[in-house]
């Protein structure tokens, strides 16, 4: 009897406990990052930049809203939200309660594909192996078909009415004491909404320092970027990897980023420039994938310096 069955009832235990620290643990266990990013003009004061991404909010999830209520502790200069904030049509005024203390300070926003569509029931194992084609192939999902509406212009309509940019395929500028910031921002590109075209030309030179801001991390927007010359990009999407292999790191991005950047600080090359990618590995989940592992939920605070 135990020899028959003692290894797959050991294996079928591992994996039960590892399900109930994955969903009931480390989902929870919410994390600040902190990034030092080396790319203001010479002589310009520091910027702290505090991006929140991926919130996937479910009604009810009173952990993850105190803690997010409580991140406006930091104070920082301003904040941007990278996408993907619903995973719940009728949790929008819990994120905007959630984000109300954050939303006193400057702000500005892109919305993903989570935010415009309710998530549907699907094996979770196609999440690994689908392959996301890149900068000549599918670029991003097709459009979406017969899913939930999600009510994002109620979400658009929050962030507006705080002062928050919107922007969507757009670009904006935050005056932070007397410093000129200039966001340029695309819609989601893995729904295939992004539309760089419209804000291409690279950085004004009437703005102290410019950035670029998308949700999901495809090579095409991340290319343009770069080669327009903004010196940072942030985005979001990738969860991490969301089921990591400790030692390892990600399987999967979800998009063709490959998974040696699946988040945290790196760089981008395109067409002889060098911009720094910042990817948020987000502080939600999916409401019908609940779990996280080897890569808890986070949000960050990055430092903007001068350049050495």
């Amino acid at each position: 009897m135990h020899a028959r069955y003692g290894v797959p009832l050991s294996i079928a235990a591992a994996g039960a406990a590892g399900l109930v620290y994955a969903a009931g643990f480390e989902a929870r266990s919410f994390r600040l990052r902190r990034v030092t990013v080396p790319v203001l003009p010479a002589g310009m004061r520091s910027l702290r930049v505090l991006q929140v991404s991926d919130i996937h909010m479910v009604g009810g999830q009173r952990k993850k809203q105190r803690w997010l209520r409580s991140l406006a502790g930091l104070r920082p200069d301003f904040v941007i939200n990278t996408g993907d904030n619903l995973s719940d049509p009728e949790a929008v005024p819990e994120v905007l309660d959630s984000l109300g203390p954050l939303m006193e300070f400057p702000g500005a926003y892109v919305f993903g594909s989570n935010d415009y569509y309710g998530p549907t029931l699907r094996n979770p194992a196609r999440y690994l192996f689908e392959k996301v084609q890149g900068r000549h192939g599918l670029n991003g999902n097709p459009p979406a078909v017969g899913v939930v509406h999600n009510p994002w212009e109620d979400l658009r309509d929050g962030f507006d009415a705080a002062g928050w940019l919107n922007l969507t395929n757009t670009r904006g500028v935050l005056k932070v004491e007397g410093v000129s910031v200039e966001l340029t921002g695309v819609d989601d590109p893995h729904i295939k909404r992004d539309r760089y075209a419209r804000v291409a030309g690279g950085p004004s030179a009437s703005s102290d320092f410019s950035m670029g801001v998308v949700h999901a991390p495809y090579l095409r927007v991340l290319d343009a970027y770069t080669a327009d010359g903004y010196p940072l990009v942030l985005a979001g999407h990738t969860h991490g990897g969301q089921l990591c292999i400790p030692f390892y790191g990600a399987l999967v991005t979800n998009c063709d980023l490959d998974t040696d950047r699946v988040k945290g600080l790196s760089t981008h090359t395109a067409e002889g420039l060098t911009s720094y990618l910042h990817v948020s590995a987000g502080c939600g989940t999916s409401r019908y994938t609940p779990v996280r592992f080897a890569c808890p939920p986070e949000v960050t605070l990055l430092t903007l310096v001068a350049k050495e």
